[in-house]
């Protein structure tokens, strides 16, 4: 019987999630140890993390339309986050789901980042995110993990 080695692992990272994030680190001696990639998914919070949900819930949207129980994970707790980590991407120049993904390809521990998109505009900003990471210096991304912790 032959065994395959791990070469990937899968899990649901973003800003919001303390889990998903909190994933990387538990897992970060096992992916070093190994060379293995972190793919992510749901970067972007179901656009909570983009800003649409800021200053409520536009008509049509996903959480506008789908089930009580996707409403329910829009709390206040995340839209305050989300104003500031707007702040942020505003003072840097780009959108705010691009500043969610930056932040996500800094992490030299992911190797594969998927996001999903209903519009070929959000494909085209999405990946303009890859000009965002040179921008995240270290102060920068310690003002967002004090709002993070926040």
């Amino acid at each position: 019987m032959s065994r395959r080695r791990v070469i990937q692992h899968q899990h649901p990272v973003q800003q919001l999630a303390r889990i998903g994030r909190d994933n990387v680190l538990f897992y970060a001696a096992v992916i070093d140890e190994y060379g293995i990639g972190t793919t992510v998914y749901s970067p972007l919070a179901g656009g909570i993390l983009t800003g649409k949900y800021n200053d409520g819930i536009p008509e049509g949207t996903r959480f506008d339309t789908d089930t009580q129980w996707l409403r329910n994970q829009l709390n206040d707790g995340m839209i305050a986050k989300s104003r500031q980590l707007g702040e942020v991407a505003a003072e840097l120049g780009c959108s705010q789901a691009q500043l969610a993904l930056a932040w996500i390809l800094k992490n030299d521990r992911v190797s594969t980042c998927l996001t999903g998109s209903t519009r070929v505009g959000q494909v085209h900003d999405n990946l303009e995110a890859v000009e965002v990471v040179d921008r995240l210096s270290d102060e920068v991304m310690a003002r967002i993990e004090t709002i993070l912790n926040g």
